[in-house]
């Protein structure tokens, strides 16, 4: 049988990979960031407004879309694609996050885990079959198998037994994948905490299976920037240099430059819409706050730099207006605006690659832009966001 999706390397400097990704429903380049539409939505935008700012794929999540509206019914009105109007690639996370975001309605164990829904209260049971079931009836492109994600600074035989879990879970969803007669691809994800020879064994046992491609995951969860980098650095330099390598959750702009410096592919996170939300635009020159009473009669664009409809249109005055007024107009602009900020520092990114300038252009990124503090702390930590 054809391999449902298959990676080419198109170019290299250094660790830094330009690629192209081919799936059922249609080619990715990467270096790739892929809007997380949770609920198979990406909160405010449409599908024409993700094709717009230049989204080649795009995440749901397993367990949202498991308890609302249902995998059953959305198999049965001709899967995601068809159901959300997004003719692109989709790839789906494990709902694994949801097992460390949620920890507090689980019970987690050999079988799987046991939850109770955060909507209703009724129970549930995820495991690893279950996860693939779900998947396969939301006709996505790329699936993740159920794992385990620990918070930072858990000890190393906590860790380690985690490990051996999230590796047996996985045994267990290759099995359940291969029986099924499914046009998608079984992603590996590797775990092992903060801890470089559990990191190591991980990518070992992962890829043993000879997966299309592998996540890096349990990162972003309170680490420093420094140890993200290090464990990312660690882990891509062991993955085969023939597939795809996925940073699960990791998304703060400064993060993707360093990341794919590192050799990472594909990335996800809600920050371009949630803070969008919050009245934050991304920038060249880092985030700027629209509420702010000093962009009360400021003409200027959002970023000048910027072919997006906000920028195009509108003066920051006016969004700052709409924000103020809680006109629904402002999350939609914004979360464009930042959504298309996002995809295009991805797509400099593949042109410098190609051109053997990437190195130029993270250095001149770096100097310009206003890095925050702290560490890339998971922003889907709430039950019902992303």
């Amino acid at each position: 049988m054809t391999a449902p999706v298959r990676f080419e390397l198109v170019a290299t400097e250094g660790e830094a990979r330009r690629g192209h990704l081919i799936t059922p429903h249609g080619a990715v380049d990467t270096p790739a960031f892929m809007p997380v539409a949770t609920q198979g939505s990406v909160k405010s935008l449409d599908p024409g407004d993700l094709r717009s700012a230049g989204a080649q794929i795009i995440l749901a999540n397993t367990y949202h879309l498991h308890l609302r509206p249902g995998h059953e019914l959305v198999r049965d009105l001709g899967g995601l694609h068809r159901f959300m109007g997004w003719e692109g690639p989709i790839l789906t996370d494990s709902g694994g996050f949801q097992v460390f975001s949620l920890s507090k309605l689980r019970r987690l164990g050999e079988e799987g885990v046991e939850f109770r829904s955060h909507l209703d209260g009724s129970l549930r049971l995820l495991t690893p079959e279950i996860c693939m079931d779900i998947q396969h009836a939301l006709g996505v492109d790329i699936l993740h198998p159920l794992d385990e994600c620990l918070p930072h600074a858990v000890s190393f035989d906590d860790t380690e037994r985690s490990l051996a879990l999230t590796v047996r879970w996985l045994e267990r969803a290759v099995a359940r994948h291969r029986a099924k007669d499914s046009a998608g691809a079984l992603f590996g994800i590797v775990q092992g905490g903060g801890y470089e020879a559990l990191r190591r064994r991980a990518v070992e046992e992962t890829c043993r299976h000879d997966l299309p491609g592998y996540a890096i995951g349990g990162l972003a969860v309170g680490e420093t920037r420094a140890r993200l980098y290090d464990i990312t650095q660690l882990v891509a330099s062991h993955l085969p240099v023939d597939r795809p390598r996925y940073l699960m959750g990791v998304g703060k702009p400064v993060d993707l430059i360093e990341a794919v410096a590192r050799g990472v592919d594909l990335f996800d996170c809600v920050l371009p819409t949630r803070n969008a939300r919050n009245g934050q635009a991304f920038t060249p020159e880092g985030t700027l706050t629209i509420t702010q009473a000093r962009f009360a009669r400021d003409a200027a664009p959002l970023d000048a730099e910027c072919p997006c409809l906000a920028c195009r249109s509108f003066s920051r005055a006016y969004l700052r207006h709409l924000f103020m007024a809680r006109e629904l107009l402002a999350y939609r602009l914004l979360s464009l605006h930042n959504v298309t900020f996002y995809l295009g520092l991805m797509r400099s990114m593949r042109d410098a690659i190609a051109a053997r300038a990437f190195s130029r252009l993270r250095s001149r990124f770096l100097e310009r832009y206003a890095v925050e503090s702290g560490g890339g702390s998971h922003p889907t930590s709430s039950a019902a966001e992303a």
